[in-house]
């Protein structure tokens, strides 16, 4: 049998909202986040019909982990349920973490141009030990037959790219949404929009 995963970024951050660089450091989730997050869980909870025999694991980094527990609220999880595995952290940017995105690239205009940037910081994680640790993840014989993962933009990108074998010049064409659920089965890729539950309207 086929091992079936779902792959989620967590939500927006205060970082993501300034477009500054987080990689390993961490900011909590926005209002717009935690909104976005809840609504991955919604729209999971509609696509499984249930969440009998799935686990949840997640990045130890702070924001992912308070995505997974928003996910396993809905999806009607314990919380404390939800597996920190540092193989899903995100890629490290080494000097550049917490630096302003639009300023860094006005500094060095090359990087705007350079798809696979991200991977140019001094003392950054090199793309090679980043597929190592996510195809690590993904050969674990351990895995679960049924999960859902919260990780983060460019490890999901990596992640992807991996999982379907593709050069890494083509994963850096991929986005990074945060109201998306990526299906993740028999070596496809499907991606599956968030909406979040209707609210309950009470008459009077």
């Amino acid at each position: 049998m086929h091992r079936t995963l779902y792959l989620l970024r967590h939500g927006q951050t205060e970082y993501n909202r300034d477009r500054r660089l987080q990689g390993q450091c961490d900011s909590p989730l926005t209002e717009l986040g935690i909104a976005q997050a809840r609504a991955m869980g919604a729209t999971l909870r509609r696509e499984l019909g249930g969440a009998g025999g799935w686990q949840v694991w997640a990045s130890p980094l702070g924001r992912a982990m308070q995505t997974a527990r928003l996910v396993s609220e809905q999806l009607g999880l314990a919380p404390d349920a939800v597996r920190a595995e540092p193989r899903l952290m995100e890629v490290g940017f080494g000097e550049w973490e917490t630096l302003h995105v639009p300023t860094l690239h006005s500094e060095q205009p090359e990087l705007a141009v350079r798809p696979d940037w991200h991977f140019a910081s001094p003392g950054g994680e090199p793309y090679t030990d980043v597929a190592a640790r996510v195809m690590d993840f993904l050969d674990d014989a351990e895995r679960p037959e049924r999960l859902i993962v919260i990780a983060h933009g460019m490890l999901g990108r990596v992640l992807r790219g991996v999982y379907l074998g593709i050069e890494p010049a083509a994963m850096w064409q991929q986005d990074m949404p945060q109201d998306a659920v990526f299906h993740l089965h028999g070596g496809q890729v499907g991606r599956i929009a968030c909406v979040a539950d209707e609210p309950t309207s009470i008459s009077v």
